[in-house]
């Protein structure tokens, strides 16, 4: 069932902090009626988010005359409701709209939105809500099934992005290329998968390991990554992940010009060679595995410096290096099929 969606954002409306509104406004932008952000009223969400052409932003929920769903737009670290937000919700609520939430705060739980929401019949959906409760069991896997794992330098450097690019870009050329969600905004977008990040430790393995076994009858699964190896916060989900849902081909995704850790300025990121050989080397400890190919986020760096930096990246790394959202995903999309031509993953 199509939804008409108003994405909240405000205070917030930046790519980075509204990675969620953005992922949504790229792959579902049929469906999403305005961003909410009194800040920015007036203006298009092109304008201030980078994506979202011909959608407007708007200064409250009285400038919307048809939709039916208000999400939460912003992925913050901690991951709670801004406090100035809780009229708008209840806004929302009295005038009978769904309430989709991909925060670590579970909307569903708190007393006051959950019995407006039970006054006026409408559904609190908090993505990352899961019991999921199931250690690694490393069944046999299908082994014509070949298994695509996006990786990257550092968190929010467009992994999800990538991802939904190859597996549509992959269907679209007639192939059985099928999108795993980790993440809130990729369930959103996809309408399945398991929050990674928010399953209890001992069980992300797990986790991973069951979204490849309910989707292997596909030809192949591109899954999506979360977090980095190297960033001190969040390197456990990185690491499980790649475990659980033991790739065979990865695509690594870097942001040009980033040279320290998200959210800590202090820390410096290791180099894109060492990197790639660090997420190959874990990634290959029970099955062969290698990177197929490099996916650049370019967004700070005009097309001539961005072209120059794809260049230098491919040379050292011996790769080809795509920039998805400037250039399309073609060459992307040429060497996973080479990959999967090869039959070299099969080990």
């Amino acid at each position: 069932m199509s939804r008409s969606m108003v994405l909240l954002t405000w205070g917030n409306s930046n790519p980075r902090a509204a990675k969620t509104a953005t992922g949504l406004l790229r792959f579902c932008a049929d469906e999403c009626v305005a961003v909410l952000d009194p800040e920015h009223a007036g203006k298009s969400a092109a304008d201030v988010l980078q994506v979202g052409e011909g959608i407007p932003i708007v200064g409250s929920l009285q400038d919307v005359s048809k939709a039916d769903t208000l999400v939460i737009g912003i992925a913050l670290p901690g991951g709670q409701i801004p406090p100035a937000w809780r009229p708008v919700l209840l806004e929302a609520i009295e005038r009978g709209m769904d309430i989709l939430s991909g925060m670590h705060e579970f909307l569903s739980d708190d007393p006051e939105l959950s019995a407006a929401a039970q006054q006026h019949d409408v559904k609190i959906t908090d993505v990352r809500k899961n019991d999921f409760r199931q250690i690694a069991q490393r069944p046999p896997l299908n082994p014509d099934c070949l298994r695509l794992h996006t990786v990257g330098h550092d968190c929010s450097v467009g992994k999800m992005l990538v991802s939904l690019a190859v597996a549509r870009g992959l269907q679209q050329r007639q192939l059985d290329a099928h999108f795993v969600a980790t993440g809130q905004t990729g369930i959103m977008i996809s309408g399945s998968g398991l929050p990674i990040d928010c399953v209890v430790s001992d069980f992300v393995n797990g986790a991973a390991e069951q979204l490849v076994v309910d989707n292997q009858h596909h030809d192949i699964l591109v899954i999506e990554g979360q977090g980095s190896l190297v960033h001190p916060a969040y390197s456990a989900v990185t690491l499980g992940l790649l475990h659980g849902c033991q790739p065979q081909g990865l695509i690594f995704v870097f942001e040009a010009g980033r040279q320290t850790a998200v959210g800590l300025d202090h820390v410096r990121l290791p180099d894109l060679a060492q990197q790639t050989t660090l997420f190959e080397s874990m990634a290959s400890l029970y099955q062969p595995c290698q990177t197929v190919a490099i996916a650049m986020n370019g967004r700070h760096l005009d097309s001539q410096a961005a072209a120059e930096a794809a260049r230098k990246v491919e040379s050292e790394l011996e790769l080809p290096v795509v920039d998805v959202v400037r250039d399309g995903p073609q060459r992307l999309l040429d060497a996973v099929q080479d990959f999967h031509r090869s039959g070299s993953w099969r080990g």
